[in-house]
């Protein structure tokens, strides 16, 4: 006799589990996959933020390094006092900006009609940090100035002006500070400060040695030993008695 031979298939159960395992590891490696590509965007999109706030700094240096002592004309008015602005009336946004004159603007070969100044502002407008700029140094009237957004999502933003003696909120007229700090308040990164050196006004000494006694820079002495510049006021000059 033949012995007859079934084939045997799988039961509901067996494929019901198969579909169950399936279904589990195409749910993680779509979920692994998932987050590999929300991390690198995360990922790119930080660093499109850090090289957007390394640019914007990079150029607030550049410009407030290089202030020159001009006054500004606006509209054809007279000339604005001092040689910082800050005041909020003068700028488009209702918040502080600040407004001056920089050397060092490129022409190469004397090819524009322009000189190597200009006048730049920084201002906050709808939370966007902005540099203002005119082609001439004394706008006239219906010039419209060129406008470049530069950070994004700012709240606030603080101007400090360091005297030589300590930070102040407020620059007296005509003067030009030591140094100029920038806070910037951001809705992802909280508050930055920045500090930049500037060619100002160094303070008068109040002590021996004034700049009318006498200075670092040999200009004078002071009134018991002389130098080589010497006066009459203390002890022998360069040229003493033998």
């Amino acid at each position: 006799m033949y012995r007859v031979t079934r084939s045997r298939g799988f039961t509901l159960l067996e494929v019901l589990i198969a579909i169950a395992i399936f279904s589990v590891v195409s749910l993680s490696s779509f979920t692994i996959f998932d987050t590999v590509l929300s991390g690198e965007e995360a990922s790119k999109s930080r660093t499109e933020r850090m090289n957007e706030l390394q640019r914007a700094f990079l150029l607030i240096e550049r410009d407030l390094t290089q202030i020159a002592r001009r006054s500004i004309r606006v509209n054809g008015e007279k000339p604005l006092e001092g040689y910082i602005h800050t005041d909020e009336s003068s700028f488009f946004s209702e918040t502080q900006a600040i407004g001056f004159v920089r050397n060092g603007w490129t022409n190469p070969g004397l090819l524009l009609p322009r000189s190597d100044m200009q006048s730049v502002a920084y201002q906050l407008n709808e939370e966007t940090l902005e540099r203002v700029h005119f082609n001439f140094v004394d706008a006239v009237p219906g010039q419209e100035p060129k406008v470049r957004p530069l950070i994004t999502g700012v709240t606030s933003m603080k101007f400090h002006f360091y005297d030589g003696k300590e930070w102040q909120e407020e620059l007296a007229k005509g003067t030009v500070p030591l140094a100029i700090a920038i806070e910037v308040e951001l809705e992802d990164y909280g508050l930055i400060r920045r500090q930049y050196l500037v060619a100002g006004d160094m303070p008068e000494s109040s002590g021996p040695g004034s700049s009318r006694g006498g200075s670092s820079r040999g200009q004078g002495n002071n009134s018991n030993n002389g130098n080589s510049s010497g006066n009459n006021n203390g002890g022998g000059s360069s040229k003493g008695t033998k």
